[in-house]
């Protein structure tokens, strides 16, 4: 696949501005209270948004943790602002929010994700959902700083992006995995663009244009895709919908070059676009099985394999007795196979977790998985799991969250977590509007830390706000 000519530079300086500042730390509320799909506070939500978080070990003294959520205006839950702040990990401080626009909406399919450049420059993906709204893309004027920012790219309802995954491989520049909803076809399906610097982009936005950007999976019925960039390799697991409302079937695909080829993680090539059900990018078929998918978290392994880390439920109504099955698909370079083995289970098709294989080989799951106050809503409380043998038993090791009044869901993990600030998240009611706070915890789950709602300086402490219960129970083997 050719990458394309560059478009040509934009002319004149890009507009720069002061973002305004946050009184504290809100989340967004978004959701529907009848119980049907999710609700709550979602300001981390939702997975195909990635990454939201990224850890600059040269931010500083002792390295910076960026990270971007869907923000709320206190007593205004229900109106997203694309909001940036950073853990200072020398001072254990957060900076007072910084508001970079307000989104008109409480969709939290708005939220932002995050990039940061070899130079250290911090870049803000503004999603659209759909042709709804315009997408920007906003760029710090100092490096590891967030008190100016430039709109390098700002587009209309009818060539946006949704649903942006950026990764920054070094040497390249920015690989854009992403969605775009047709106006004559209004299915999400995924396409992508690279650019050297993150303003002057290989593809044109239009797709009806010379040279426009590619799609990637052009499957009937739309998809939905989690990625992962390890080294120069990005990785990206995707789903089809049937009938373009259940989403079901598991894909990867790998590039290791930017984005010109793709490629099974055996090896074997797959031309773009994809746009067929059976395809060689497939690992397992649920179709067959009559069950849904829903994507969680990718992982490498030691060796650079892939390991993935999802959900499937033979229902999307939520049923609060009806146990959803986490797994993990791990390909195996010797059998060139795909193992598939069962992980735990909880209770909405919309919980959602980290995941990360660290280097001692420990797998480590932090995840809604524990029913909370509201069973069979969308998240609960937060508990951490980790696995010593590539998934085959897994140790329940802490219940991060518990006797609170809300339900905790969406824990993300930034780009090189750095081990003080490992998973964020945000809570709320999952049945009617509410203020949402938001949460930090380490790698070892030793404490949950939330952000201050009210904030007199330009930085402050966060405050512990539960003491995990640790476990002793025996693995759960699979």
């Amino acid at each position: 696949m050719s990458p394309g000519k560059s478009l040509p530079r934009p002319t004149g300086s890009f507009p720069t501005f002061s973002p305004a500042t946050a009184d504290g730390f809100h989340g967004v509320w978004y959701g529907y209270t009848d119980g049907t799909y999710y609700a709550g506070g979602l300001g981390t939500f939702p997975q195909q948004i990635h990454p939201m978080a990224y850890h600059a070990a040269n931010a500083g003294k002792r390295g910076r943790t960026f990270f971007v959520y869907g923000g709320a205006r206190a007593g205004v839950p229900g109106n997203l602002l694309t909001t940036i702040s950073y853990y200072d990990h020398a001072t254990r401080k957060v900076a007072r929010p910084r508001i970079l626009n307000d989104r008109q909406t409480n969709d939290g399919h708005d939220n932002p994700s995050v990039m940061l450049d070899g130079a250290g420059h911090i870049y803000v993906f503004s999603n659209a959902h759909g042709t709804l709204r315009e997408s920007y893309i906003y760029r710090s004027t100092r490096p590891y700083e967030i008190d100016e920012f430039q709109t390098v790219l700002s587009l209309g309802k009818t060539a946006n992006f949704s649903y942006a995954q950026p990764w920054y491989i070094d040497g390249r520049g920015f690989l854009l995995l992403h969605s775009f909803y047709g106006l004559r076809d209004p299915i999400r399906r995924l396409y992508l663009n690279t650019s050297k610097d993150g303003i002057v982009w290989d593809h044109a936005w239009e797709l009806n244009a010379a040279g426009s950007r590619p799609g990637f999976a052009l499957i009937p019925g739309g998809s939905y895709q989690v990625s992962r960039a390890n080294g120069p390799t990005v990785g990206t697991m995707f789903d089809y919908n049937v009938d373009a409302v259940g989403r079901t079937n598991l894909y990867y695909v790998q590039s290791p070059d930017f984005g010109r080829t793709w490629q099974t993680a055996g090896g074997t090539a797959v031309d773009l676009p994809i746009t067929t059900v059976q395809n060689a990018a497939l690992v397992h078929d649920y179709e067959a099985e009559h069950r849904y998918v829903y994507l969680k978290e990718i992982g490498f392994d030691a060796t650079g394999q892939p390991v993935l880390l999802y959900l499937t439920s033979p229902t999307e109504a939520n049923d609060p007795t009806t146990p959803r099955t986490w797994h993990t698909a791990r390909f195996n370079a010797a059998t060139r196979q795909w193992v598939i083995r069962d992980a735990f289970t909880s209770g909405n098709n919309y919980d959602h977790g980290t995941f990360s294989i660290e280097r001692d080989g420990c797998w480590r799951v932090i995840a809604p998985t524990a029913a909370g106050p509201q069973p069979g809503r969308t998240g609960g409380d937060m508990e951490l799991w980790t696995s010593q043998d590539q998934g085959a038993s897994w140790q329940r090791r802490a219940r991060l969250t518990h006797g609170g009044p809300y339900h905790h869901t969406y824990a993300r993990q930034p780009v090189h977590a750095h081990d003080d600030f490992y998973a964020f998240w945000a809570d709320g009611d999952v049945t009617k509007e509410s203020e949402s706070s938001l949460y930090f915890t380490d790698k070892q789950g030793t404490g949950v830390w939330r952000l201050p709602p009210a904030m007199a300086g330009d930085f402050a402490a966060p405050e512990l706000a539960f003491t995990p219960i640790r476990e002793t129970e025996q693995p759960l083997s699979r």
